[in-house]
């Protein structure tokens, strides 16, 4: 009993919040409290992401149906086409994610046409496998991408909605209450973690469905019909096995041929291309050695006239022959064109060159900005490869889609947009005003796939200034050609023209679908060059109003009543014209064609003509209708 006094004496120093001990108590459980926030945080993220991961699902497009594809972990890309069977591919996504993917109907909007058009219905189903088959890789990646941002959505939700119930479970539970629990935990703590993880382990092993040793077709040999393309080793069980093996040859064929066919062309405008710029390089060659023996001609010639010099002027060198003929370009009907020059001409103005400097500072010259222009591709994804070869060639600076780039503006022609968009090279701005055949959707699924879409705004690309907007109509096949809003062509014509008019650094260029829509932008002065398409055939380049409109054909060999996918049925065109941008002045343009046969044509460049003011009105001065007298009545 006598210690106990001193005992008493000491409690003092060791209350909450007095004495050295008590305060590294504090600190001790501030650590303890913000470790296991930690933790608890961590777990509830790892959670989280794994619901995302697992339960993300998002809607898009296989060939011309419909699907809906779901994440799986049993390393599978499974698709399901109902009492029809499956088919199975291995999975290209990380780790051991997979997909199922079930397949449903053809979207109305594309079969909503005369039930007499049946067997045409069929082909262009045919013509959507064969899209599917030349790149699966955009729809893959289209589905990926999409997958990836459902789950991070669904994870972020969760993660959100875990914090949330913490907070309102701590605020309902109150100190006193959270302190009781503790207590009463504390000796539990490793069996709950344990717990914990245990359960998320199962869930992620139970949402991986069945193993794939267990599934029906896991005995089953790859189908033979897929040999040599990118489903070669699919498996495919129940009904689905014998339709494929019967009927599955027709599209395999058709992808094959198709293959080919592209593949020829590919090869064929590169060399085209190749041999095209020997003649160009050669004629440059030329050209400078004419300039440097002109300049020192004329070098000589001040020289000799010189006070006390010989006045005799030098004989002048013979001229070369100009290796482009007439240097002059043709429209549709092969005359020159309206304000185009022929090599040789007197005005030099007439034609323009890229800026450069005198010979002694030629490497101080102004390189040209190149644009790659192309339009109408309807979904043409197998002159993608064709694309990339010119725009590698040319040394593209800016891709110009001058809209159509869909058939019908649908969710299913997604991977269209994917296929071409990947056709560009790394490091090439891409520009696309959007056309009658396009939808809203097409021009969201081409913001995502890296485009720069106008939208009545002036853009920069490359240091060119670009104006345009989406086309003012949309076509759908079996519903036909209405407004989108109540603005008709012309309004939208007026209001590009306002904005052109009002840019204070100016335009460079108008690109729009359909070439009528710019008749007010090219009126207005404030427009010097129109690049459209819409028409299927190439025209200009020739002056309208004020500016120079140039419509190119279609790059995917667009002919009517004829499907675009599969081998060409018309001549595709692409056109580089090339921009100078110390004199914001186009240069020239050069055409690029592909014909049915495969073959290939890379054109001279043509210089690209400037617009020619408008004459002044000459007659008697206007007359005061105030102060006219009436003609006198003939005798």
């Amino acid at each position: 009993m006598a210690g106990r006094p001193r005992l008493s004496a000491r409690l003092p120093r060791l209350r909450w919040g007095r004495g050295p001990v008590a305060g590294r108590t504090r600190a001790r459980l501030r650590e303890v409290r913000w470790g296991q926030v930690a933790g608890w945080g961590a777990l509830a993220v790892v959670v989280s992401l794994v619901f995302g991961v697992t339960t993300a699902s998002v809607q898009g497009s296989l060939g011309p149906h419909v699907a809906r594809y779901a994440m799986t972990t049993d390393d599978l890309v499974t698709v399901d086409v109902g009492p029809l069977g499956t088919l199975e591919v291995a999975s290209p996504l990380p780790l051991t994610l997979g997909a199922d993917v079930r397949v449903e109907e053809i979207p109305a909007e594309v079969t909503a046409v005369d039930p007499a058009r049946t067997v045409q219905v069929l082909s262009q189903d045919l013509q959507g496998y064969v899209q599917f088959f030349t790149g699966p890789q955009a729809t893959i990646e289209d589905a990926a991408r999409a997958l990836a941002v459902d789950a991070l959505r669904r994870a972020l939700t969760l993660l959100v909605g875990l914090v949330v119930v913490a907070l309102v479970l701590r605020t309902l539970l109150g100190p006193a209450r959270r302190g009781e629990l503790a207590a009463r935990l504390g000796g539990h703590r490793p069996a709950v973690r344990s717990a914990v993880v245990i359960a998320v382990l199962v869930a992620v092993t139970c949402v991986s469905s069945i193993d794939r040793r267990d599934r029906p077709g896991a005995g089953r040999p790859a189908s033979p019909v897929f040999a040599g393309t990118a489903l070669e080793g699919a498996r495919i069980t129940g009904r689905l096995a014998g339709i494929v093996d019967t009927y599955g040859g027709r599209v395999v064929d058709a992808y094959r041929s198709n293959e080919a066919f592209y593949s020829s062309a590919q090869t064929s405008v590169a060399e085209a291309w190749d041999a095209r710029a020997q003649v160009i390089a050669a004629r440059e060659e030329a050209e400078a050695a004419e300039r440097a023996a002109a300049g020192r001609a004329a070098r000589l010639g001040e020289s000799l006239e010189r006070p006390g010099g010989d006045t005799t002027a030098p004989t002048a060198p013979a001229q070369a022959p100009d290796a482009r003929g007439t240097g002059a370009g043709t429209g549709d009907g092969g005359s020159p064109l309206p304000g185009a020059v022929v090599a040789g001409a007197a005005d030099p103005a007439a034609t323009p060159t890229p800026t450069s400097a005198p010979d002694e500072g030629a490497d101080d010259a102004v390189e040209p900005t190149v644009l790659l222009l192309v339009s109408d591709l309807h979904c043409n994804i197998g002159m993608a490869r064709v694309i990339r070869t010119v725009a590698e060639r040319s040394g593209a600076d800016v891709v110009l889609n001058a809209g159509d780039t869909t058939v019908n503006g649908t969710s299913v022609e997604r991977y269209c947009v994917t296929t071409f968009s990947r056709a560009v090279p790394d490091g090439v701005e891409r520009v696309v005003s959007d056309g009658n055949h396009d939808s809203a959707e097409t021009g969201d699924h081409e913001r995502g796939s890296g485009w720069t879409v106008l939208d009545g705004e002036v853009v920069t690309a490359a240091g060119v200034r670009i104006l345009g907007d989406r086309d003012p109509n949309q076509t759908q096949i079996g519903a036909g050609t209405s407004p989108i809003a109540d603005e008709s062509a012309a309004e939208v014509g007026e209001r590009l023209a306002e904005a052109a008019c009002d840019d204070a650094d100016g335009v460079d260029v108008l690109l729009i679908h359909t070439p009528r829509v710019g008749d007010a932008a090219m009126r207005s002065g404030c427009v010097p060059v129109q690049l459209s398409g819409h028409q299927h055939r190439r025209t200009g380049p020739v002056q309208v109003g004020e500016g120079i409109r140039y419509v190119s054909s279609s790059t995917a060999g667009a002919t009517s009543g004829r499907p675009t996918v599969g081998p060409l049925n018309g001549v595709a065109e692409l056109t580089v014209l090339r921009f100078d941008p110390g004199t914001r002045r186009m240069v020239d343009l050069q055409v690029v064609t592909v014909g049915p046969d495969g073959s290939a044509t890379v054109g001279d460049r043509e210089p690209f003509p400037l617009p020619v003011p408008p004459a002044p009105v000459l007659g008697p001065a206007p007359v005061d209708a105030t102060t006219a007298t009436a003609p006198a009545a003939p005798s």
